[in-house]
């Protein structure tokens, strides 16, 4: 199409990004936490916070404690927020081209009608916009994660916990190096994959979120300078520690964001986990392990009427991956700074909700994706039965016992499995005429010849207990 046939869509009130269009409705709750606005929103809190935490105090001379109606009135600026305030506040930056200022001045404007207009000058008293921006960040981003992120991923990890309690005795066959190996459980590998992920839940869960009200340079100079009396070190981590938030004592200008790389190294290792889990699952659908469960009026494919493709899985895969891109980069780029500050985490942070907002995406179609899988015993027992070959291990590991037990003949049991098995098909009838012949002690011969690759799966049952 020529450009000049194009209809434009810019002025369009249109979705430029997927998690903001498409995907909307799974990643809405974290919006209220990394978005923009909350954003805009949690530095008016921080600000009210620390006006109302100076005045308790009476930090600063003639400025004693408010009533209590004054400070229900300024927390009002708070929870009254809404897209009109949204539009104001943007009106105002639109002047001051500074995002701070322009919430200081939004405050200043709502004083006179709560009847302290005298204390405009205490609204961001002492601070630098990083003393704001750092603490609006971790209180978004610790709801963020506590209200949303980590319910949502520990809600997929009980859905895999349920999964393999319910396949825990499951017989299926293991494949080390794509090749057919000691059998295993269902339920025992699934298990396998809940420990992981709750070993990163637990770590996510332990979260420091730190913040910091130090000034310019992080030395409390415009504090000393102006009040030289207070205890300004014990006035900062009070109100950082009010916050919900862990005090930092020593940054620069900038708190210095290790807590976020922590986090979000933790996070990009739990969306690997959960990454290796859908190229598993997706590899396990096409061999049949798992069948999917038709959705009625759902097309599989465009033009292949019988196809119900692994969408989820792969839908997940590729959110994870983008996810992990992100959290990689801000990791990498947050944990520097020139000298006292520079402002590349400002645009680095600006992506954090998208962050976040990939994995959730990911998680929701995993959840979706386990839903409609329903596992086929008869083709896991069908595998294993044509694996006869997988009982070599157990084989060789009875003779060597017997030889250290003093029974005769059995040399060199590797070699002689090894010839037996490897490159061929073994059936059940060949491998138990081997077994006969051994001439090994009667109970261990009893016992092999008992044991089919279906029942050679050890204590892996047992070990689905571990998720208790």
């Amino acid at each position: 199409m020529a450009d000049s046939a194009r209809i434009s869509l810019a002025s369009e009130p249109l979705a430029l990004g997927a998690l903001d269009g498409r995907y909307r409705a799974a990643v809405a709750p974290l919006v209220d936490y990394l978005s923009e606005a909350a954003l805009n929103r949690d530095r008016v809190h921080v600000e009210v916070e620390w006006l109302i935490h100076l005045t308790s105090q009476s930090v600063l001379p003639g400025a004693g404690p408010l009533s209590e109606e004054q400070n229900a009135k300024l927390r009002a600026i708070v929870t009254d927020f809404d897209a009109a305030s949204v539009n104001e506040l943007a009106e105002i930056e639109a002047v001051t081209v500074h995002d701070v200022k322009a919430v200081e001045y939004y405050i200043g404007r709502r004083l006179p009608a709560i009847g302290i207009e005298n204390l405009t000058a205490m609204v961001h008293f002492g601070c630098t916009s990083e003393d704001i921006n750092n603490l609006s960040y971790a209180v978004g981003i610790k709801g963020a994660v506590e209200e949303v992120w980590l319910p949502a991923a520990t809600a997929l990890v009980k859905q895999i916990e349920a999964m393999a309690e319910e396949n825990r005795a499951v017989p299926m066959l293991s494949r080390t190096h794509g090749q057919p190996a000691t059998p295993t459980t269902l339920g025992k590998e699934l298990a396998v994959v809940a420990h992981r992920l709750n070993r990163q839940l637990a770590r996510i869960a332990k979260t420091e979120y730190l913040g910091k009200i130090n000034g310019a340079t992080g030395t409390y100079a415009a504090h000393v300078a102006s009040v030289p009396g207070a205890d300004w070190e014990a006035v900062a981590k009070s109100f950082v520690e009010g916050l919900g938030l862990t005090w930092n004592p020593l940054t620069t200008q900038i708190e210095s964001h290790d807590w976020q790389a922590e986090l979000y190294a933790d996070v990009a290792r739990f969306n690997r986990i959960l990454h290796n889990v859908c190229t598993d699952i997706w590899s396990y659908i096409s061999i049949g392990y798992f069948r999917q469960i038709p959705v009625a009026g759902a097309t599989g494919s465009s033009t292949m009427p019988h196809k119900v493709n692994p969408i989820r899985f792969e839908n997940a895969e590729a959110n994870l991956e983008i996810s992990n891109g992100l959290l990689d980069t801000l990791g990498a780029t947050l944990v520097t700074s020139r000298w006292q500050r520079d402002l590349t985490d400002s645009s680095s942070q600006r992506n954090i909700g998208v962050a976040f907002g990939h994995s959730l995406l990911a998680i929701s179609n995993v959840v979706k994706g386990l839903k409609a899988l329903d596992v086929a015993e008869e083709v896991l027992a069908g595998d294993l039965d044509t694996n006869w070959e997988v009982l070599g291990e157990a084989i060789q590991m009875v003779m060597r016992a017997e030889a250290i037990a003093g029974v005769e003949g059995m040399e060199n049991p590797y070699e002689r499995l090894k010839d037996l098995t490897r490159g061929q098909r073994v059936d059940a009838a060949r491998m138990q005429e081997f077994v006969s012949g051994l001439g090994l002690s009667a109970e261990a011969e009893a016992r092999l010849l008992a044991l089919t690759p279906g029942k050679y799966t050890g204590i892996a049952e047992k070990l689905v207990s571990h998720l208790q």
